[in-house]
């Protein structure tokens, strides 16, 4: 895995950490551990799945659905990342 250049430099974990692994446990069939290593890893996968068929189909509200896809998992990148944070300074 490759470390992360932010946790390296400043102690702290960056809103991406924990990518990896989710997406190793998720090929590993380990759907549970890898949610929990990083909430947003389904979502991601639903979004970048859109958008490579999206590449080939058009669809009728296609950029409606991109934006609500990407606004959701910003929405649960940074919730999680807070929580995560919070459990780290308490």
């Amino acid at each position: 895995m490759l470390p992360c250049l932010n946790k390296k430099l400043f102690g702290i974990e960056c809103p991406g950490c924990g990518i990896q692994r989710s997406f190793s446990f998720l090929l590993q069939g380990d759907f549970l551990a890898a949610f929990k290593m990083y909430p947003a890893i389904y979502t991601l996968l639903i979004l970048l799945s859109f958008a490579g068929v999206n590449l080939f189909l058009k669809f009728k509200y296609d950029f409606k659905i991109k934006v609500f896809l990407l606004v959701l998992n910003v929405a649960i990148i940074a919730i999680s990342y807070i929580i995560k944070m919070n459990n780290l300074i308490h």
